[in-house]
């Protein structure tokens, strides 16, 4: 019953919302196409200014992942790993998390394929990327859009913040995994 109800309410909602648009913007004797093509104008400028910092992001990740470093990390960091019960495969997925969900995604879903979701890695990797955030991606995108160069607090707090993330996913991943 619940489900049925999400369901029309979620194809609802869409139709609903241009309705109430158009016609708060008629009520209110507002240019409803003029505003949105202002809107889509702004959003373009916005873009092309973000673009040189989402290609950078790009960029690095894919030099991470085709150097070899990020191998070569997972690597050097699966001893310790294994002393805190962290599974080996998932170290990759929080060090990309830091700068790239896509790339954490799919390194979660090499995880799935290999060992299956179920696994105490699959479940970690799931968990991880829900209790986590694109830290470095978030700082650069919005502190950059809006001009702000000062991040003392924000950025250790942001890095807490995610270390209590990983080693929440990484208790119950392992409770949880079979």
């Amino acid at each position: 019953m619940w489900i049925s109800f999400f369901l029309w309410l979620s194809s609802a909602l869409m139709p609903f919302a241009v309705f109430y648009l158009v016609a708060f913007g008629i009520l209110a004797r507002r240019p409803v196409f003029s505003d949105f093509l202002e809107g889509a104008r702004e959003g373009m400028k916005i873009t092309a200014e973000l673009l040189p910092t989402l290609i950078g992001l790009m960029a690095s990740v894919s030099v991470l992942r085709a150097s070899g470093f990020l191998d070569f990390l997972s690597e050097l960091l699966a001893a310790p790993a294994g002393l805190l019960k962290i599974p080996a495969q998932v170290v990759p997925v929080a060090i990309l998390r830091l700068v790239s969900n896509s790339a954490a995604v799919s390194l979660m879903l090499d995880i799935f394929r290999e060992q299956g979701p179920d696994s105490a890695a699959g479940m970690t990797a799931s968990l991880l990327l829900g209790c986590t955030e694109t830290v470095f991606y978030c700082l650069s995108i919005y502190f950059g859009r809006v001009g702000i160069r000062k991040t003392r607090f924000t950025l250790p707090g942001a890095l807490l913040a995610t270390a209590a993330g990983i080693g929440a996913s990484i208790w119950l991943g392992g409770r949880l995994g079979a």
